[in-house]
């Protein structure tokens, strides 16, 4: 399992659900298994996401569509305010 995690500060948490939400079938599409969001407690402008993949492979083809289809265009990520942090995650055997 990886993990896509990204953060990043929101202009207003209804109009940015409302735009990942039109995205649900994108993530599908993509392999996404899990989804996680949050947003720290001190900071309702802010969101902190987790999209669980089977690979890798999975994971850098979405961020790459997030990247160059959603976050470039201004109407396809309303409510986005910053660049977003990204990274992928793997499981650490402890």
């Amino acid at each position: 399992m990886r993990t896509l995690h990204i953060e990043h500060p929101i202009t207003d948490l209804e109009t940015w659900v409302a735009a990942f939400n039109r995205f649900a079938e994108a993530r599908r599409e993509a392999g996404v298994r899990a989804e996680r969001v949050k947003r720290p407690v001190d900071n309702p402008s802010y969101v902190v996401i987790d999209l669980d993949f089977d690979t890798t492979e999975e994971a850098g083809g979405f961020l790459g569509f997030l990247e160059n289809q959603v976050w470039k265009v201004r109407e396809n990520s309303p409510g986005l305010a910053g660049t977003p942090e990204t990274m992928i995650l793997e499981p650490v055997a402890t």
